[in-house]
């Protein structure tokens, strides 16, 4: 009788740890019920089960890998994250059976499937909430004349410390900021006398380590009780996107209650009130944004035409005539980002409407494609023209305009959770992947973003309309072979 092999993870969410030892017991023919996976630091053995048996070599190179899908890679990504001690199980099954059982990766029913989903998207959510929930509280400069040290306290359900920490390297990359949780802990020094900026880990704290209230959370208390409108309160919906466990880390909070038991008289109150008569409305273009600053993160979809509508932190939002955002389903497997609105979709508010995004419909109609069951967006919100005569004509984004929109375009990924991104084009590319890409080079290729997402570079549809006419059937032909990688994902049900 064969004894079960014990693998010794060095981390709870060593990836490549897992891979090399999935791929070398794969390859050895090991199958998943007899492994038993553990993490080093795990207090718990079983003396009477797997033993450490030597294993062939976890090979990196020239030994073939196993087969999976592009998407295995980004779920593993997300459910390595999560708390459940099964999950290296799991994933390994996974990959096992990919090898053995080919019908697998067309099976949205399957057990061991749906699981992981369930385990990704918790994952994700949980991210999600700490994306929303960190509260920074300032203290004094640690060194003298240096910058200040924000620090916010946060217990998240998994392991997604260091996997979200980027976000906040991204959205507060000038501020010197700390993020201390029970389990491991995050520090950011902001770039400093031409040297970049850089991330420190460290383990877990208490929360007694994080400061205590500081006279900007008083101000923000009063700013979020003069922003409560009683008349829309709907106490369910809220504690559905702010959970109860998380109230403890928020200071607006402890307001909750009380505001909620004035709703009703105070909803009344105004109601009383005798009826104005409104002012004519005319609609002015472009739409000038009021002196309501835009939020910087937005929790609904629906939120989204709002906020960029006021969004002037470039100055292009100005110039148009309205923001347009993404359309099409809460949770389509694939997103496809172009670069910017055009003249026709600043006009109608609406992404692809113009005449390259009529080529696109045309190249979706060939593939076989729905396109309501994609989220078609652009990585930059507004349309940027120059004016020669009466008409507009387009005029790219420059990199400080795709910044700014940046986290537009995070949010729409956070809320979507699409599988796979489809960037047309080099603006949306490096939108998506953080740096330049030549796509003339690294068209048709499966890359990665720095959540793990598979990224499907090709041209934008516009570069196609601008190419020479004679070369107009090969150069759609060969833009339909970049754009069949992405069919799986998809027409995936």
């Amino acid at each position: 009788m064969e004894h079960r092999r014990r693998i010794q993870l060095p981390d709870d969410t060593d990836l490549d740890a897992f891979r090399r030892h999935a791929r070398a017991l794969v390859m050895a023919g090991v199958a998943p019920p007899d492994v038993e996976w553990q993490v080093a630091d795990d207090s718990a053995v079983d003396l009477f089960g797997a033993e450490d048996i030597p294993l062939p070599p976890a090979t990196d190179g020239p030994a073939p890998s196993p087969n999976v899908p592009p998407d295995f890679i980004a779920l593993c990504r997300s459910v390595i994250l999560h708390r459940d001690p099964g999950r290296f199980g799991l994933l390994y099954r996974l990959l096992w059976r990919l090898q053995h059982e080919p019908g697998l990766r067309h099976d949205p029913l399957d057990a061991d499937m749906l699981q992981a989903e369930r385990l990704a998207k918790a994952v994700r959510r949980d991210q999600h909430k700490m994306t929303a929930f960190v509260r920074f509280r300032t203290v004094a400069a640690p060194e003298p004349g240096g910058p200040d040290l924000h620090v916010a306290w946060f217990e998240p359900e998994h392991h997604i410390v260091a996997a979200t920490a980027p976000f906040f390297a991204r959205r507060f990359a000038n501020m010197h900021w700390a993020i201390l949780t029970p389990r491991a802990s995050i520090r950011w020094f902001p770039p400093h006398d031409g040297e970049p900026g850089r991330m420190e880990h460290a383990p877990g704290a208490r929360r007694e380590d994080a400061p205590p209230a500081d006279a900007g959370e008083s101000l923000w208390l009063t700013y979020y009780a003069n922003i409560f409108n009683p008349a829309r309160l709907k106490l369910a919906m809220m504690q559905k996107e702010m959970p109860r466990k998380y109230w403890h880390n928020l200071p607006e909070a402890r307001l909750i209650g009380k505001l909620s038991a004035q709703a009703m008289e105070r909803s009344g109150t105004m109601i009383e009130q005798p009826t104005t008569t409104p002012a004519r409305r005319i609609r002015h273009l472009p739409i000038r944004a009021d002196d309501t600053p835009a939020p910087t993160t937005v929790l609904r979809l629906d939120e989204l035409k709002a906020a960029t509508d006021r969004c002037r932190e470039c100055p292009i939002g100005q110039f148009a005539t309205q923001s347009v955002v993404g359309e099409g389903p809460r949770q389509a497997r694939l997103m496809v980002v172009g670069e910017q609105p055009g003249d026709h979709e600043d006009l109608r508010g609406r992404p692809f409407v113009g005449p390259a995004g009529q080529l696109f419909d045309r190249a979706v109609a060939e593939l076989g494609w729905q396109r309501d069951r994609l989220y078609v967006t652009n990585a930059v919100k507004h349309f940027k023209y120059e004016l020669r005569g009466k008409r507009r004509m387009h005029k790219s984004p420059g990199q400080l305009e795709v910044a700014a929109c940046r986290h537009w375009l995070e949010d729409e990924l956070r809320l979507v959770e699409p599988r796979a991104i489809l960037a047309l084009g080099a603006t949306a590319a490096r939108a998506i992947l953080g740096r330049p890409v030549a796509v003339t080079r690294e068209r048709g290729q499966w890359l990665e973003d720095d959540a793990g997402r598979p990224v499907l570079v090709t041209l934008h549809p516009s570069a196609l309309l601008r190419a020479d006419p004679q070369y107009g059937a090969e150069n759609f032909a060969a833009w339909i072979e970049d754009l069949k990688q992405a069919s799986a994902i998809a027409m995936a049900d």
